[in-house]
């Protein structure tokens, strides 16, 4: 009896440890940042490139370095190019590679999203790249926020075995959608993840976990830090873009990922 007693309450101590853990991710876009992300705590990270773009898939020789430095997850983003995401038959035929790719530098997972013209998710196409991934884990990026039902979509996701939905509730920030956002984690159930993201920062986060009661959340932590380069051509700075935007490196700031797990398992731990 006396053991009974002890074993029990470790045991409850446990679960109730899982279900207050937050799954942070954080987008990167350059090698340092996925290091500065790993040592912020991240749990994951989702590789991309070209932030202008909201995203496009890295080089091979990204992926294969971050991959080979970091013991955290690595998802990648699989995009093409930019703009909308309603793919020809040439583009879908390189995301089919770039997740071979991925799958031979043992990459825990990929994100991608594919949409029909109409505005729905293309779920046969959806499928086939899904279940060309397997085994690693399979994220539907914010395509979702592009299409013209959101509860019609989150069914198709799930369909076509999707893992998770990156999701702002349809709206610019995760803020603005995040009735939505709550709407769909209600409707998907133990289906499928959501997980929030865009503007999801210091001054939103508890806000976006407390009404949305969500576990897992997307953001950035960037920050910029000065080029090492003594020499600089001011005649051309920027190389046409902001002035001086070439000596502006995008990077990742560890202390705002710490300080951001803080808050929300901070309202976590009160909603358990």
């Amino acid at each position: 009896m006396p053991f009974a007693l002890t074993m029990c309450p470790i045991k409850f101590l446990k679960q109730k440890a899982f279900i207050e853990n937050m799954t942070i991710e954080i987008v990167v876009y350059t090698i340092d940042s996925a290091l500065k992300a790993q040592q912020g705590g991240a749990d994951r990270i989702e590789l991309c490139d070209n932030p202008a773009e909201g995203g496009t898939t890295p080089s091979h020789g990204t992926i294969e370095t971050v991959r080979k430095n970091l013991t955290i997850d690595v998802f990648v983003m699989i995009r093409p190019r930019g703009g909308d995401f309603c793919y020809s038959n040439d583009e879908f035929h390189a995301m089919k590679q770039d997740i071979d790719q991925c799958k031979k530098l043992s990459v825990d997972g990929v994100v991608f999203g594919i949409l029909k013209p109409d505005g729905t998710i293309d779920k046969e196409r959806c499928k086939e790249l899904i279940d060309r991934a397997r085994p690693m884990k399979v994220t539907c990026h914010r395509a979702f926020d592009m299409t013209c039902e959101p509860f019609e979509a989150l069914e198709a996701c799930i369909q076509s075995g999707f893992d998770r939905i990156l999701t702002s509730g349809q709206r610019l920030k995760a803020i603005e959608g995040v009735e939505l956002i709550a709407e769909l984690k209600t409707k998907a159930g133990n289906r499928v993840n959501i997980m929030p993201g865009s503007g999801v920062n210091e001054n939103t986060v508890e806000e976006i976990v407390k009404k949305t009661g969500v576990r897992e959340i997307h953001f950035s932590a960037t920050t910029f830090r000065e080029s090492e380069m003594k020499y600089r051509n001011l005649k051309i700075a920027g190389m046409g873009d902001d002035e001086g935007a070439e000596f502006k490196l995008r990077s990742v700031d560890p202390a705002r990922i710490k300080l951001m797990r803080d808050l929300a398992e901070k309202v976590a731990d009160k909603k358990n």
